[in-house]
């Protein structure tokens, strides 16, 4: 799982593949080189209609109005359900979704949306404007608890001169404009107007416009969608998606060879040891490897003590050793990382490194700080009290891996660590919210646009806010500021490189790596771009479809 930002959109794209699921009762395979008959799934067939598609995800959603909820799972699920006014197609360009054309005012501070015609909701009402003007009302309401306001509280004004035409203005020209209008989902008026947003039932049972509609929530257990008749963009391929709760990888990967499910995401040692020496798997499964738009990182809660100190934040930051998580964990199937941004990317620095793993500079931070062994236990103290730190991480094994390598680095230097794994909703609900933690190993997914205000400025502190480590330096938020108001994309650039070079010194985070995205998908499912566009391969999830032949016997609709 990954704690997402507004930049979640393009990620989305690709998420979307592996957050569809339902539940199944096919038959299994045999292990190992035994599978020698069953079906051909390299015969081409015709596109049509109909099947349902079986994936696996991780973690619940909170809820289903992303606004809300702020985690990819409900995203992912939610980006099937909802559409935003534009969207990125195949090369990462953006286009209409609801809206069919847009214009750009001379002075670059007035958007105009003409929305496509006669849009309707699932629950057959029309979708207007006034639902566009409704939905930018909440997202920018104070009392509404979502991390996303402050990119949308940059319009100063918006009207609805029809029912066709929504316009906004703002007070300055903001470069990420376009991008944030791609990634907020349109809610329906006429169902949410007279409730708490906050708290709405409509998270459990939304109503949207989009390819499909939630039929199914069984808690625990799955989310089920079925194709919605009145969508906006036409009708998807596949009638039924269905998403299984399985928080264990190894769990979902007995599933997937059993045939129960047709894809999942995979971690390396799946990827690169158990699929080669699989026939059967290799036969009937295709794999799928891109390198993702996010990057995992162990971040501190800056309000405890001692990492308020940067000292301390730089010494850590030298006692890991991040190729050896690379190599030992991710198997060499990730990239190294100094900044926030994809690497090879233009908003990405290339004059910046990582920390080099340097257990002498991490000690002599650590006694420049005051930490010393003073009673021979092989523990820094100071001030009497131990240097012992826990590290809370949701259930990722990949994540607990990493714990484990950095437990064992930290321990050389003579700082005890403990390590705790909890389960997402309790994970988030608990202890990152109310910011109740010492340190987290966790991800960000993000976009090509370079913004994250909502992720490092220091006013984005409040619960249910991403800057939940509570990150404070007023030159990067100025710096953090310019770059959402600067338009020239060389200006631009130097901006967020002088941005990323200030967190690389205080280290509020440390980078661990950028992950490749390891997919499987069962070759029954049909449609899929190869080779991947830059989107990747989740682009065009609406044109995937399952030949009649290759059906599961399902246990749908019951």
């Amino acid at each position: 799982m990954m704690m997402p930002t507004k930049t979640t959109r393009l990620i989305q794209l690709w998420l979307v593949s592996f957050s569809v699921t339902l539940i199944s009762a096919c038959g299994s395979t045999d292990e190992g080189d035994k599978q020698t008959s069953g079906p051909d799934f390299n015969m081409a067939y015709p596109p049509s209609a109909g099947g349902t598609m079986v994936d696996a995800m991780t973690g619940e959603p909170s809820g289903l109005i992303a606004m809300i909820a702020g985690e990819s799972a409900a995203s992912a699920i939610a980006g099937n359900i909802f559409n935003s006014l534009l969207k990125y197609d195949k090369n990462l360009d953006l286009s209409g979704e609801l809206a069919q054309s847009w214009d750009v005012s001379s002075d670059q501070r007035t958007i105009t949306f003409h929305l496509k015609p006669n849009l309707k909701w699932a629950d057959h009402q029309p979708l207007t404007s006034a639902d566009v003007m409704f939905t930018w009302l909440k997202v920018t309401d104070e009392n509404t608890r979502t991390p996303y306001g402050s990119d949308f509280k940059l319009v100063s004004k918006a009207e609805t001169p029809d029912a066709q035409t929504f316009k906004v203005t703002y007070a300055a020209p903001y470069a990420p404009a376009l991008d944030t209008w791609a990634g907020l989902h349109i809610l329906p008026k006429h169902l949410l107007k007279d409730q708490d947003i906050n708290n709405s039932a409509f998270a459990r049972n939304p109503v949207g416009s989009h390819y499909y509609k939630l039929t199914e929530w069984k808690n625990g257990q799955y989310l089920k969608l079925s194709r919605n008749k009145n969508a906006s963009q036409g009708q998807a391929k596949i009638d039924h998606l269905l998403s299984r709760i399985i928080p264990d990888k190894a769990a979902q990967f007995l599933e997937l060879s059993a045939d129960n499910i047709d894809s999942m995401g995979l971690n390396p040692i799946q990827y690169a040891r158990i699929f080669p020496s699989r026939a059967d798997l290799t036969k009937n499964i295709g794999l799928y490897k891109e390198l993702g738009n996010s990057y995992s990182y162990m971040g501190f809660n800056l309000k405890r003590k001692p990492f308020d100190d940067v000292r301390v934040r730089q010494a850590i930051n030298y006692a890991i050793d991040k190729q050896e998580i690379i190599d030992g964990v991710l198997l060499g199937l990730g990239e190294p990382v100094a900044s926030p941004y994809k690497p090879g990317t233009r908003w990405s620095n290339p004059s910046l490194k990582p920390y080099p793993y340097n257990p002498s500079k991490a000690r002599a931070l650590l006694r420049e700080a005051g930490y010393a062994d003073t009673d021979g236990d092989g523990i820094l103290d100071k001030d009497g009290k131990p240097f012992s730190f826990e590290i809370l991480t949701n259930q990722n094994k990949e994540r607990e891996m990493t714990a484990v390598l950095i437990q064992r680095r930290l321990k050389e230097v003579g700082i005890e660590v403990n390590i705790r794994v909890l389960e997402w909703a309790s994970f988030l609900g608990r202890f990152i919210k109310p910011k109740q933690f010492d340190a987290v190993i966790l991800g960000w997914s993000l976009s090509l646009d370079p913004d994250q205000y909502g992720i490092w400025h220091s006013s984005q502190q409040a619960p249910g806010q991403f800057n939940f480590i509570s990150y404070n330096n007023p030159q990067a938020d100025k710096l953090l500021e310019a770059g959402r108001l600067e338009l020239n994309p060389e200006k631009r650039m130097q901006i967020y490189h002088a941005f990323s070079k200030i967190l690389l010194d205080d280290s509020p985070v440390i980078y661990l790596s950028a992950g490749y995205g390891l997919s499987a998908i069962h070759k029954r499912v049909k449609g899929i771009s190869n080779p991947a566009p830059a989107a990747g391969i989740g682009h065009n999830t609406y044109e995937w479809h399952i030949p009649k032949a290759y059906y599961r016997n399902e246990m749908n609709d019951q």
